[in-house]
């Protein structure tokens, strides 16, 4: 997802930090500038050179930033600011916030604005709640399996399989041939298992979360199945349990220094893999279909932009330029260089590194599927609960059917 949605680059573990551009606190100055505050999810490394050509834009308008990492750490904060009337003016509402946030009047209705025109219809509805939208959403991604295309080469490969049963007979290949097979961050919703799941709704009507949700099936029930192939990673021994302790960049590190074979990963890795190991040859791929479906690939808009509700008249003003200069061709382009998201405005278009070509198509098509965007209700708390207990099946401590259980448990609960 996310990280899933974007993955950024944390310069401090297990701290937001704090980039004062200017001046400090929202609203009015003396010298006739408005402050706006601004908590992102995209890295400092990432976002700061946008904050810069924003304010040398607009020079009346000061940016106050401030980072957290997605995604429970930045849906904490954000939690923590919000509840203790501290909330920035602008910050990211995401798959995991978006229904609490819009249900509570936290956020500025941002319907008919001029800087939401020319963003595609998947991404405004995404973020939006009975006809109204709530976040500036300008990217889509995708995230699938990268891969190294001379260790599959040495085992007879030369890209993933289309199905599940033939991954898992590759992976066992390259463990034989003494390569790390696999690898995949558990820190936030697993890629594999939200691909699996997304090719499974696909084929559904009523779509699976409908059923869920509206109590005419369940969890244990539609995904059950999904969580017993998925654990076959671990229950065959392809992937070791002590992956729940690394997170995506670790995972990432791996990769670009060759020692696995196959990784989870988005366009958030492309940078750094190439700064890393720009001789290396490797590719994207979608998650392999099982039971005969389609090979498919964890996805979603891009979180969006939002502005509080709390901020004043003066602030909010401001906050709308800032998000209309974000959404401009110069801003677009800027966010598109710095995390590789496939960009979804009019305004301009991406230039996409071809080794993640294999994804663009399924994005631009909207075939992506991230459970937290399609749950009707209380995606934070079940986030939370899905990660805690596919780490535990993981570890042996509990079956794919209790992980499911749980999540009903919690549903019926709400």
């Amino acid at each position: 997802m996310k990280s899933r949605a974007l993955r950024v680059l944390a310069l401090a573990a297990g701290a937001s930090l704090t980039f004062a551009v200017a001046g400090c606190g929202s609203g009015g100055a003396d010298d006739g500038t408005t402050t706006v505050s601004f908590l992102s999810w995209t890295g400092q490394e990432q976002m700061e050179p946008m904050i810069e050509a924003f304010q040398e834009a607009n020079p009346d308008v000061r940016i106050e930033a401030s980072y957290a990492p997605p995604v429970a750490e930045y849906i904490q904060t954000l939690q923590t600011r919000v509840l203790s009337g501290t909330a920035p003016d602008v910050f990211v509402v995401a798959a995991e916030n978006k229904t609490n946030l819009i249900q509570s009047g936290a956020v500025v209705d941002l319907t008919g604005e001029p800087f939401m025109e020319g963003v595609q219809s998947f991404n405004l509805d995404t973020y939006g709640s009975d006809g109204a939208q709530y976040g500036l959403s300008l990217s889509s991604w995708a995230a699938g399996y990268a891969y190294n295309e001379d260790m599959l080469a040495e085992v007879g490969y030369d890209g993933i399989p289309e199905t599940w049963d033939e991954f898992l007979t590759m992976l066992q290949k390259l463990k034989d041939a003494g390569h790390t097979p696999f690898l995949e961050s558990v820190d936030q919703m697993p890629t594999t298992v939200s691909a699996m799941l997304g090719a499974q709704t696909a084929q559904m009507d009523p779509a699976m979360d409908e059923l869920i949700f509206s109590g005419e099936s369940t969890f244990a029930e539609q995904w059950t199945p999904i969580l017993e192939d998925y654990n076959q990673l671990y229950t065959e021994d392809l992937v070791s349990s002590d992956v729940v302790a690394l997170d995506g960049d670790q995972v990432r590190d791996e990769f670009a220094n060759e020692r696995v074979a196959v990784i989870n990963a988005g366009p958030w890795i492309i940078n750094a893999v190439e700064e890393a190991n720009p001789d290396l040859n490797w590719s994207f791929a979608q998650v392999p279909g099982r039971d005969g479906g389609m090979p498919f690939q964890a996805g979603a808009a891009a979180p969006g932009y939002a502005i509080s509700a709390n901020a004043d008249e003066e602030t909010q003003a401001a906050a709308k330029t800032f998000l209309t200069w974000l959404a401009s061709e110069d801003g677009v382009q800027m966010f598109h260089e710095a995390t590789n998201d496939v960009t979804v405005t009019d305004n301009f278009q991406p230039e996409v590194n071809p080794v993640f070509e294999p994804l663009v198509e399924p994005i631009r098509e909207g075939e992506l599927y991230l459970p937290m965007i399609s749950w009707q209700r209380d995606e934070d708390r079940l986030n939370i609960e899905v990660v805690a207990q596919i780490q535990r099946m993981i570890q042996g401590a509990v079956s794919p059917e209790q992980v499911a259980s749980a999540l009903d448990s919690q549903l019926s609960g709400s």
